[in-house]
């Protein structure tokens, strides 16, 4: 048995998979990853694959950046672990903390760092009804979110993401959570409905909800400025400023989750900005490190800020920490991260080649089998259709996606299937001629596959 037949073997015995066929796995076996270079991945057998997801939308400045192995060297020696529990706190997340608010140029005020998105959503669903009770209305707890949304996998995060996946059989979701309709005007357009007059529509729904639900119970509405894992849904350019203004005529907090968006994938820093969001808090993780440590961070304005210190006060404490809370290790590479997108011009560079990609992604607008392409920046989707003229999706859903997926990585290029949408979002590095390698496997996939319909 060579070492790789041993690892597999290992993998399969001896570790359970995130988002994975337990089963199948057993049958099908790992595809086992031994280093990194830039945009590209590397087997245990020397393959080279483009990392056409950046991991899990995450590694910004791609694989083995010496600049972060030598922050996390650096910190590691000086002091590699502490805590911000009682009044303690280190050198790396005072100045993370006071670079992230400096980033949102003023809306931000306040930092609390956890260890992932899942975590970091989990903590505003605990701040909201925190703040909520702190102002005496103990009934205002409801929080609504999107189907096809994505927040996390922990209790509360899971709850808020509308993936029914993520609740078959784990009793979820909460009581709390509701759900209003995903903005994805290709599938969820009435027949002759502008962008704008869906937006409005959605708009509407939300205030039914609310309304029905009782405005005195409603907390907060929480929404990726793009959604990711749902499919990387662009909302209509209306849709935020109509939904958040239905949020503020009753006194309902916005939540924008910037895990996948932030820090420059879709051309700008934050995505909030160029989708007019001023939100209440605000997720981040992922890019934040480019995922070589874990680490998010939940933004607080000053309105949320001062509600929390003061009742902490009357409370005795704040009672709520993560033992890795701003874990300094973390922070140092994230800094440095954050220094060397700023300092390379990478949000830029999604701007630029992310605008490359998507003209090259939308020359495939006229293949039989893509029926939507869509994206911002370096974040894209490419949905296949069984039918381009009623936009009828494949059946089962799925199947086509995961084998345009499957092509994809045997041709050298790793992908992700959303249902019958194929996800790109490749690091921030890439450059013009890799754009056209990645656009180049994926159309020779897609395809390979139709030939086989």
């Amino acid at each position: 048995m060579t070492t790789q037949d041993a690892l597999a073997r290992s993998d399969i015995n001896f570790q359970l998979h995130s988002y994975t066929n337990a089963e199948q796995h057993r049958v099908q076996g790992p595809c086992i990853m031994e280093r990194g270079e830039g945009i590209y991945v590397f087997d245990t057998s020397g393959k080279r694959y483009i990392e056409g997801m950046s991991g899990l939308w995450s590694v910004a400045l791609g694989f083995s950046e010496p600049r972060l192995a030598e922050a996390a060297r650096r910190q590691m020696e000086c002091l590699p672990f502490y805590h911000t529990f009682s009044h303690k706190t280190n050198v790396p997340s005072i100045r993370l903390a006071e670079k992230l608010i400096g980033l949102t140029e003023g809306r931000m005020a306040q930092a609390f760092f956890t260890n992932s998105g899942s975590e970091a959503n989990d903590t505003i669903v605990k701040m909201v009804w925190y703040y909520n009770n702190a102002l005496g209305r103990t009934k205002k707890k409801k929080i609504i979110a999107r189907h096809s949304g994505y927040h996390g996998v922990t209790v509360a995060a899971a709850s808020l993401t509308g993936l029914p996946y993520l609740h078959k059989d784990f009793d979820l979701p909460l009581p709390q959570i509701r759900h209003v309709r995903c903005p994805h005007w290709y599938h969820q357009a009435q027949p002759g409905e502008s962008q704008s007059a869906f937006a409005d529509r959605l708009a509407a729904e939300l205030e039914a909800m609310i309304v029905d639900e009782g405005p005195e119970t409603v907390a907060a509405f929480i929404g990726e400025p793009i959604m990711g894992a749902g499919g990387v849904i662009v909302p209509p350019e209306t849709y935020w400023p109509k939904m958040q203004a239905v949020c503020r005529k009753y006194d309902v907090l916005v939540i924008a989750d910037e895990v996948i968006t932030g820090f420059g994938r879709t051309g700008h820093m934050f995505a909030s900005k160029p989708f007019g969001i001023e939100p209440d808090f605000m997720t981040l993780s992922k890019q934040i490190t480019s995922s070589y440590q874990p680490l998010a961070a939940v933004l607080i304005n000053e309105r949320v800020a001062s509600v929390i210190a003061h009742h902490s006060g009357e409370l005795g404490t704040f009672g709520h920490g993560y033992t890795a809370s701003g874990h300094p290790v973390a922070t140092a590479v994230a800094l440095e991260n954050i220094a060397i997108i700023e300092e390379r011009k990478l949000v830029d560079n999604a701007a630029r080649v992310g605008a490359i990609l998507q003209s090259k992604l939308r020359a495939l607008a006229d293949h039989p089998l893509v029926g939507e392409v869509r994206g911002m920046g370096l974040i894209a989707a490419v949905e296949l259709v069984s039918n381009k003229d009623t936009r009828a999706s494949f059946e089962p859903a799925g199947s086509v996606g995961a084998k345009v997926v499957k092509q994809a990585q045997d041709n050298g290029l790793i992908l992700r299937g959303i249902k019958d949408s194929v996800a790109i979002c490749p690091p921030l590095i890439i450059s013009e001629a890799q754009v056209d390698d990645l656009v180049g496997c994926l159309k020779q996939s897609i395809d390979a596959v139709a030939r086989t319909l």
